[in-house]
């Protein structure tokens, strides 16, 4: 299979052999291509397992991408003729936002609920903590019930 475009995987260790003699970012429909430069040829950076380029849609993500990861920092080329910020319609991620957003939710009541869990959990093993048994709390509760069915005929008057 003749490949068009190269991993991350191979492009960081062509970064640590040196073998990499250029990076140009170039813009097209839907956003930006990284363009590496080995030798006499150059190769796409595509996607995992796929001959399919990666695109970014936000030009400082690629360029935070390629600094961080690849740690390459210097471009020779940033083209921009062809780039349009609309976005291809199979490029939709409505999807992938309402997962994330959802994901977020959870992970925020989950740390909630463990917080109550671990609060009532000190104040059960607290050594000042009182136990009632059922009979005692039902003989609160039922006291109480009284004193609300009270308090909701005397304001219903």
């Amino acid at each position: 299979m003749n490949s068009h475009t190269i991993d991350t995987a191979m492009a960081k260790r062509l970064v640590e052999a040196d073998a990499i003699r250029g990076t140009a970012i170039i813009g097209q429909a839907g956003g930006w291509t990284v363009v590496l430069k080995l030798g006499m040829h150059d190769k796409v950076l595509g996607i995992q397992r796929s001959d399919k380029p990666r695109v970014w849609r936000n030009l400082d993500r690629c360029v935070e991408y390629l600094k961080k990861e690849l740690h390459i920092a210097r471009f020779e080329l940033l083209d921009a003729t062809n780039y349009s910020d609309i976005a291809l319609a199979d490029k939709s991620r409505d999807d992938v936002a309402r997962r994330l957003r959802k994901a977020h939710e959870a992970a925020t009541h989950d740390k909630w609920f463990r917080e109550q869990v671990e609060a009532g959990l000190a104040e059960a093993n607290a050594p000042t903590a009182e136990w009632l048994t059922s009979e005692e709390a039902n003989a609160s509760w039922a006291k109480k019930r009284v004193q609300f069915t009270k308090r909701a005929e005397s304001s219903a008057n």
